[in-house]
C-alpha cells in the first residue's frame, strides 16, 4: 500500500477562533455609533453643516454651479457627490439637497432649486425632474477655498480631496439651525435672523467677556422661516444659557370680517414646519369629535403669489377670540419647539449655549482670515520677487540678451544670469520665459506700478497679521458685509407672555379659555416698542409703579388706559388709525414696567415699510384726537367719527406729507408745534374745530421752505411742570456722528400765539448748527439713544432763545419717564 502524502494546509484554513459575543457586539456597535455621530447626524459647530451637506455644497462649487450660471439636473449633482465624495445611497444625498433648497426649512437657503422641491405637506419630485444650482448665500460659505483657508482631507477612496470644514463667512449653524438623530444623542437647533446673529457675533468679537444677557439684546430669540409668534421667552433664555430649552410657537391669526355679520380667523403664518393641510385635518377631527364648536368652514387660499392664507369661518353667535383659544389648544396652530444645541467641537459632540456657539464660530473665522492673509502675503511676496527680477532685466536688457545669446543651452543661460545680475533661480527662469513684447517702455511703467501696489499690499497684510485688533476688525467687517448682503428683516414675532396653559384632550368652555378682561395700561416707547402693564389695586398713580432703575427703551411716547380685551387705536405716520386689542401684547407687572420687554409696534401691527406709529389713543367716547403733520397741518377728529373698522384713514394727507404726532386733545388743552428752524408755536386746541375723517385739516403752523415740523404734541391745562427739550445739529453731519447741543426750558417761557402763525424761537444755533434734529414738550423728560440706552440732558431752566449745551452721546428720541 503506497505511503500517504500529507498536503500542506494553509495557516488560516479551517481555523476557528473563539470570541466573546458581548465584546464583539459592543465594539461593533461603538464603531457604528461613532460613524453615525461624526459622519452623518451632527453638524460641525464651525460651518453648521453635516458631512453630506458640506460635500454637496463643495461639489456644486467645484462643478461651477454658481448663481449666475444655469441650473443642472439634481440627479447629476447627486451622482457627482455620490461618486466622488459621499459613499452612501443617492436617496439621503437628494434628501439633504432638497432641504438645502427649501425656503420653509432654512432661514437662508443655500441651494437655488428649480422645480418641485416639496412643501410642508408634500414631498419633492424625483431628482430627474428637478434642477439646482448654488444660492448666493452658499458662495459666502465656500469662498476662498483655493487660498488654503481650511484643511483638505482625502475622500473615501483617496482619489479626491475635500474640505474638512467650509470657511463660512456667516454663522450658518445659528442662522439655519440643524436637526439630527444620532446614537444616544440628538440635535435640534432653531434658525435665527442673520442680521441679529451677526450683531451678536461682532459684539462678542469686540467684548469677549460679554454675558448671555448682553448677547440676547442682539439675538432676542429664534427667527423661523415661516414667521409665526413665539410666546414666552423663558425657555429661550435657558437654551441660550445652557444649550437646552423649550418654548411655544403660535400661528399669526387675525380676526377679520368675511361679509355682512360674518367673521373669520385669517391665518397668514404657521409655526415652524407645520403645514396647512395638517391644520385642516386636526380641525376636522376636533369638530367631528365634538371637542371644538363654532367652526363653520375652513378654506385654504394659499398660493405662490400671496403666500399662506387659511380662512376659518366662525359661526354666528360665537366669540372668535374664544374659538381661537380652542384652536390653540386642540390644533398645531400652537406648537412647541425644543432646543437641543448639540454640535461637533474639535470632533467631539458638545451641548452649547449661545455664547459658546458664537465663540466657536469666531475662533474658526479668525483662523480662516489668518490663513487667508498668510496665503495672500506669500503669493504677493512671490510675485514681487518676480517683478523685481523683471525690472532688473528690463533696465539692462541689452546685456541680458547678450548673456542669453552667448550661452550654449538654457541651463548655462540661467546660471550666467544668476551670476551676472545676482538673480535667484526663480527670477532667472522667469526672465528666460519672458516674451519680447514685454520689453517696451510701457511694460516697465506697468511693472513699477505693480511693484508699488504689491509693496503696499504686503505692508497691509503684515500689519493685519501682526495685530489682533486689526484681525478682529477685519472679521467684523466681513460679517457686517455678509449681513448686509444676505440678511432680511425678522419674520417671527416675540411675545414675552405668561405661562401657556397645558393642552387637554377634553373640550374647555369658552370663559375658561379667555384671558380676564382686566384693567391695563398700554405703553408706547419713544423708540417704537409697545407693552401691556397690569394695573394693581395697591399701586399708586392709577396702578403703575416706576421701575427702581432706568432700563433700556423706558422713555414713553404715549400711554393709554384700557382693558385687556378692549380696543386701542394706533395712529401711524401715513395717517391711518389701526385698531388693536392689547391681549396679545407682552405683559409686564405693574410694579416693574420696562419697555425693553415690549415688542416693536410696527411688527406687531404689520405696518408697511417706512410706516411707524406716532401715537396711541383710546377709542372710547373721549376728547377728539389731534394730529400734526410735517408740513404744519393740524386736525382734530372726534371719537364718534372712528367707527368700528379695523383700519381707517383719519386725515387726507398732501403729497409728501406725513403725520409726526397724535394725541387726545380736549378744548382746554394746548397744541404745540416745533419746526426744524427752531420755531415753537403753542395755541388753544379749541381753535381747531373737529372734522370728519375725510378732511385734510387746517393750517397749524407756518413752515418756511425747506423746513419741516419735528414735533407735534398736546399739553394739558394742568401741566404746569411741562418743559421744552430741543436738540440742535447740522444738516451736513453724518447721521449718528454728531451729538449736537441740547437745551431744556420751561414751557411757560414760550408765549401763546394764534394758529397758522410762525411762533417764537426755541433755541439759538451755535456755529455749525442749522437745524433742530429732535424736539419734545412734556413733563419729566427722558432721552434715549437709538438702541434705547439712557442719555443725559442738561438741567431745566434755560432761557427761551438761549443756545444749547454740548451733550456726550447721540440722542435718538425723547419721551417722558414712567410714572
Amino acid at each position: 500500500m503506497p505511503a500517504s502524502r500529507t498536503e500542506p494546509v494553509p495557516a488560516d484554513h479551517g481555523r476557528i477562533e473563539d470570541i466573546d459575543v458581548a465584546a464583539e457586539m459592543q465594539g461593533s456597535f461603538l464603531e457604528y455609533a461613532y460613524s453615525v455621530i461624526y459622519s452623518r447626524a451632527l453638524p460641525d459647530a464651525r460651518d453648521g453643516l453635516k458631512p453630506v451637506q458640506r460635500r454637496i455644497l463643495f461639489q456644486m462649487a467645484d462643478m461651477g454651479l454658481r448663481p449666475d450660471r444655469g441650473h443642472v439636473k439634481s440627479a447629476r449633482v447627486v451622482g457627482e457627490v455620490m461618486g466622488k465624495l459621499h459613499p452612501h445611497g443617492d436617496a439621503p444625498i437628494y434628501d439633504a439637497l432638497v432641504r438645502l433648497a427649501q425656503p420653509f426649512s432654512l432661514r437662508v437657503p443655500l441651494v437655488d432649486g428649480h422645480g418641485n422641491f416639496g412643501s410642508l405637506d408634500d414631498g419633492p419630485a424625483a431628482p430627474r425632474y428637478t434642477e439646482a444650482r448654488l444660492a448666493p448665500a452658499a458662495l459666502a460659505l465656500t469662498e476662498n477655498l483655493d487660498e488654503d483657508v481650511v484643511d483638505f482631507i482625502p475622500n473615501y477612496d483617496g482619489q479626491f480631496q475635500q474640505p474638512s470644514v467650509l470657511p463660512a463667512a456667516f454663522p450658518n449653524l445659528l442662522v439655519n439651525g440643524a436637526t439630527g438623530i444620532a446614537v444616544g444623542m440628538a440635535t435640534n437647533m432653531a434658525p435665527h435672523n442673520l442680521i441679529e446673529v451677526v450683531g451678536a457675533a461682532v459684539h462678542l468679537l469686540e467684548h469677549p467677556e460679554a454675558t448671555v444677557e448682553e448677547l440676547m439684546e442682539f439675538v432676542p430669540g429664534p427667527d423661523f422661516p415661516s414667521g409665526g409668534i413665539i410666546v414666552g421667552l423663558d425657555g429661550i433664555k435657558d437654551a441660550y444659557a445652557n444649550g437646552r430649552g423649550s418654548f411655544r410657537t403660535r400661528a399669526k391669526v387675525a380676526i377679520e370680517s368675511l361679509g355682512p355679520r360674518r367673521t373669520g380667523l385669517i391665518v397668514t403664518e404657521l409655526p415652524y414646519l407645520v403645514g396647512p393641510e395638517r391644520i385642516i385635518e386636526k380641525i376636522k377631527d376636533a369638530v367631528q369629535s365634538k371637542k371644538l364648536q363654532g367652526i363653520s368652514d375652513v378654506t385654504d387660499l394659499t398660493d405662490r403669489h400671496n403666500g399662506l392664507r387659511l380662512v376659518i369661518g366662525i359661526k354666528t353667535g360665537f366669540d372668535p377670540q374664544a374659538v381661537l383659544e380652542h384652536l390653540y389648544r386642540l390644533t398645531p396652530l400652537e406648537d412647541s419647539f425644543s432646543i437641543n444645541n448639540v454640535a461637533l467641537v474639535a470632533g467631539q459632540p458638545q451641548t452649547l449655549g449661545l455664547k459658546e456657539l458664537l465663540r466657536v464660530y469666531l475662533d474658526h473665522r479668525l483662523q480662516v482670515v489668518t490663513r487667508r492673509s498668510e496665503y495672500r502675503l506669500a503669493r504677493r511676496k512671490e510675485r514681487l520677487h518676480l517683478v523685481e527680477g523683471l525690472l532688473i532685466a528690463i533696465l539692462d536688457i541689452d546685456e541680458v540678451i547678450q548673456v542669453i545669446r552667448a550661452s550654449d543651452d538654457g541651463e548655462q543661460a540661467r546660471t550666467r544670469l544668476m551670476d551676472v545680475f545676482d538673480l535667484s533661480q526663480l527670477q532667472a527662469e522667469y526672465i528666460l520665459e519672458l516674451r519680447l513684447r514685454r520689453l517696451t517702455k510701457f511694460s516697465r511703467i506697468e511693472l513699477e506700478t505693480e511693484r508699488d501696489a504689491l509693496l503696499g499690499e504686503i505692508a497691509a497684510l503684515e500689519e493685519l497679521l501682526g495685530s489682533e485688533v486689526l484681525l478682529r476688525a477685519q472679521v467684523a467687517r466681513e460679517l457686517d458685509a455678509a449681513a448686509e448682503t444676505y440678511g432680511t428683516p425678522r419674520r417671527t414675532l416675540l411675545l414675552n407672555g405668561g405661562p401657556v396653559a397645558p393642552r387637554s384632550r377634553a373640550a374647555a368652555s369658552a370663559p375658561d379659555l379667555q384671558i380676564a378682561d382686566a384693567p391695563c395700561r398700554v405703553y408706547l416707547s419713544a423708540t417704537g416698542r409697545m407693552v401691556r402693564a397690569e394695573l394693581t389695586p395697591d399701586a399708586p398713580s392709577g396702578g403703575i409703579v416706576a421701575p427702581s432703575r432706568r432700563a433700556k427703551h423706558d422713555a414713553i411716547l404715549a400711554a393709554v388706559d384700557a382693558t385687556t380685551r378692549g380696543d386701542v387705536g394706533a395712529v401711524t405716520s401715513t395717517g391711518r388709525l389701526v385698531r388693536f386689542t392689547p391681549v396679545d401684547l407682552p405683559s409686564v407687572p405693574g410694579n416693574s414696567v420696562q419697555l425693553a420687554a415690549g415688542t416693536r409696534a410696527d411688527q406687531y401691527l404689520g405696518l408697511a415699510s417706512g410706516e411707524h406709529v406716532v401715537g396711541i389713543v383710546p377709542l372710547t367716547d373721549g376728547p377728539p384726537i389731534a394730529l400734526g403733520t410735517a408740513q404744519g397741518v393740524v386736525k382734530r377728529v372726534a371719537a364718534s367719527e372712528l367707527g368700528n373698522k379695523h383700519d381707517l384713514e383719519i386725515i387726507a394727507l398732501k403729497d409728501g406729507d406725513h403725520v409726526v404726532g397724535a394725541a387726545p386733545a380736549s378744548d382746554g388743552a394746548e397744541l404745540v408745534f416745533v419746526v426744524s428752524d427752531a420755531q415753537l408755536l403753542r395755541f388753544d386746541a379749541d381753535s381747531v374745530r373737529p372734522q370728519g375723517r375725510a378732511a385734510g385739516g387746517m393750517a397749524g403752523v407756518r413752515v418756511a421752505p425747506g423746513e419741516r415740523v419735528v414735533f407735534f404734541g398736546v399739553v394739558g391745562a394742568s401741566a404746569f411742570d411741562a418743559v421744552v427739550v430741543t436738540i440742535a445739529g447740522s444738516t451736513q453731519a453724518i447721521a449718528g456722528a454728531d451729538a449736537g447741543s441740547a437745551k431744556v426750558s420751561d414751557f411757560t417761557e414760550f408765549p401763546a400765539k394764534g394758529r397758522a402763525t410762525g411762533g417764537v424761537r426755541a433755541q439759538r444755533f451755535l456755529k455749525g448748527e442749522d437745524t433742530l434734529t429732535i424736539a419734545w414738550v412734556g413733563s419729566e423728560p427722558r432721552a434715549v439713544a437709538a438702541d434705547g440706552a439712557t442719555r443725559a440732558l442738561p438741567a431745566s431752566g434755560a432761557k427761551r432763545d438761549a443756545s444749547g449745551q454740548p451733550i456726550d452721546g447721540v440722542v435718538g428720541a425723547v419721551g417722558t419717564a414712567i410714572r
